[in-house]
């Protein structure tokens, strides 16, 4: 019995020295935070900037640039493909090839879900026969075509309607419980929008929408906006701009050293969000439900799926600017009275 658990122990000790080799790692800081966030800036490169130039030039009545913007959305696909396997450090042959793997996982249905894993899957096989025949500028993309299209092709499209599945349900719940559930929806898409995930990628491979997704807007708004509102003595102008229109995930250090600066987001979020969806009927689609106000993309979002009235823009500046930065300052206030936040808490370190 002995030999056999030091046989096992042994081979599990190669296996891992072998994976070791060929750069494949199964965790959670390379899936669930590298890769996932690569994931991430292959969406912005694409769908998300073409809304924001399709957008743009709708308003402005340029033609070429709708035409750009919509050539941005139609690369998903590819530009997904690349970020994940470039997440995955695939050798530069596999990260060519993965544009078309990606490409096809999302024409047949398959969404960012199914391209991610098409892509991962492909990713990992092809990087076990790397450099390992005289052949290889052939057997590497091969594997990695090959791999990657099958579950592309087979499983792809079944993860996809799973997840936009899920999005149905949840808006569902949202049109029966609209109190409770945007404040669930709002709470936990602004933690993910500041955690180690990509709370974007979320939204769009849910394809959430409606109420849903101006619950989630608003969640996302309360984390930037009320970060960078309660940081601004200590981080300046930089810093606002910094939190606010880019990520408050790079608040995210100072949560862990002290998780009370979390709050005044949080409780704003859920304070916020059943008056954005109940009194201001606030909506959003699916590309700008996770971006918050990260370079306005939430806003053009909501713009999109609610049109361009005044109130509209009323609704907008109330709820994802104002109503965000002045709740997040008069708790954040009291918890420093209390002295559970204090000064430094909350600068950006370099």
């Amino acid at each position: 019995m002995s030999s056999l658990t030091n046989y096992a122990h042994n081979e599990l000790k190669n296996m891992r020295e072998f994976l070791a080799r060929k750069n494949i790692e199964f965790s959670l800081r390379r899936y669930g935070i590298e890769t996932m966030n690569y994931m991430t800036l292959g969406l912005f490169g694409s769908l998300i900037i073409g809304l924001i130039l399709k957008t743009t030039g709708t308003w402005l009545e340029w033609d070429w640039l709708v035409h750009i913007g919509s050539l941005a959305q139609s690369g998903l696909g590819a530009a997904i493909g690349v970020g994940v396997a470039y997440g995955l450090q695939a050798p530069p042959m596999v990260i060519f090839s993965s544009a078309m793997v990606g490409s096809l996982a999302i024409s047949v249905g398959g969404g960012p879900i199914g391209a991610f894993v098409a892509v991962a899957v492909s990713s990992e096989l092809s990087k076990l026969v790397n450099k390992t025949t005289p052949i290889d500028i052939i057997i590497t993309p091969a594997t990695a075509l090959i791999s990657g299209m099958l579950v592309a092709q087979w499983i792809a499209p079944y993860l996809g309607e799973l997840m936009r599945a899920t999005g149905q349900t949840i808006e569902w719940a949202m049109t029966l419980q609209p109190f409770f559930m945007s404040i669930i929806i709002s709470v936990i898409m602004g933690m993910v929008l500041t955690g180690p995930t990509s709370s974007a990628a979320v939204a769009i491979s849910l394809d959430l929408g409606g109420l849903a997704a101006g619950a989630a807007t608003i969640g996302c708004c309360a984390q930037m906006i009320g970060f960078a509102a309660m940081s601004y003595k200590e981080n300046g102008s930089s810093g606002v701009l910094g939190v606010g229109l880019g990520t408050s995930m790079l608040q995210l250090p100072n949560i862990i050293r002290n998780p009370f600066i979390w709050l005044p987001p949080l409780i704003t979020s859920a304070v916020l969000a059943p008056i954005g969806t109940l009194v201001f009927k606030m909506e959003n689609i699916a590309t700008g439900a996770g971006m918050g106000t990260s370079g306005f993309v939430g806003q053009v979002g909501t713009l999109a799926a609610m049109g361009h009235s005044s109130h509209v823009w009323l609704s907008m500046v109330l709820m994802h600017f104002i109503f965000p930065a002045l709740l997040c300052l008069c708790i954040s206030w009291w918890m420093q009275r209390k002295g559970w936040i204090k000064v430094g808490d909350l600068t950006l370190k370099n």
